[in-house]
């Protein structure tokens, strides 16, 4: 089986993001794979054990993404491609998706795995918009997959309940916590990850020209949520601590 895994280089979730002048201030910063890209990169492994084939994981972004992309190999993924998309200026999730739709234009693909969201955008859409791009099936939040006689049956994450799939290959799903439980890479896995092809390519190799990635949207502005408020703690009789919460319920949070 030819299976690929869409992955994203995301800030560390322990990370405390800081802004200036409406940037995100990376100098320092430790980054991560996407978690939820975790869980794509280990279900893909368990396929290729169970049906063979190669798990290829590629990612957008700038060469400081190939540490993301070891870490992959490390875990047991056979080879790993780097678009680097420096020449795009502010690319957004549209940009994303054409880069990989031209990527994956000419491959041979049964099985797409990504992350359900990145936890640092989580538009949740680059997914869905490369599988429609590519004019195949998609299901998102999957929590299980078994693959047999050229279709997969899917359960997938309905906002606490299930639903049971089945769609022909190939297809690009995307992966809810509760799928797998990620590998850690072990030593043997990292040494040979440093032997592993990781192929890095740009915009050019792809034929697309910097107008066919164009971002279509626009960032106005970025800003941290206010400070937590310290709470207050109503005292005196049930009647009258419940006419107080009335009126700063009213007065205060203006909710009612």
């Amino acid at each position: 089986m030819n299976i690929y895994v869409i992955m994203k280089r995301t800030f560390d979730t322990e990370e405390k993001i800081q802004i200036e002048n409406g940037q995100i201030v990376e100098d320092g910063a430790e980054f991560i794979i996407n978690p939820y890209d975790e869980y794509a990169i280990e279900e893909a492994i368990q396929l290729r054990d169970e049906h063979g084939g190669e798990v290829t994981i590629v990612t957008v972004g700038d060469e400081e993404a190939e540490k993301q992309l070891r870490t992959g190999l490390a875990m047991g993924a056979d080879k790993a491609v780097l678009i680097d998309d420096e020449d795009v200026e502010a690319a957004d999730q549209y940009s994303t998706q054409a880069i990989l739709a031209a990527y994956f234009a000419d491959k041979e693909v049964d099985i797409i795995l990504g992350g359900n969201v990145a936890v640092d955008n989580a538009s949740g859409q680059i997914g869905p918009r490369l599988a429609e791009k590519l004019g195949i099936n998609h299901v998102t939040s999957i929590v299980n997959i078994d693959v047999a006689d050229g279709k997969a049956t899917i359960e997938k994450d309905v906002e606490g309940d299930q639903e049971i799939l089945e769609v022909s290959l190939p297809v690009l799903v995307t992966a809810q916590q509760g799928l797998n439980e990620p590998r850690y890479p072990s030593l043997p896995g990292i040494m040979k990850a440093k032997k592993k092809p990781l192929e890095t390519l740009d915009i050019d190799d792809l034929d697309l020209d910097e107008e066919d990635v164009e971002a279509k949207t626009t960032t106005v502005e970025r800003f941290l949520p206010p400070e937590k408020q310290a709470g207050k703690v109503l005292e005196g009789e049930l009647d009258d601590q419940v006419q107080e919460l009335v009126t700063l319920l009213k007065n205060e949070a203006k909710v009612i």
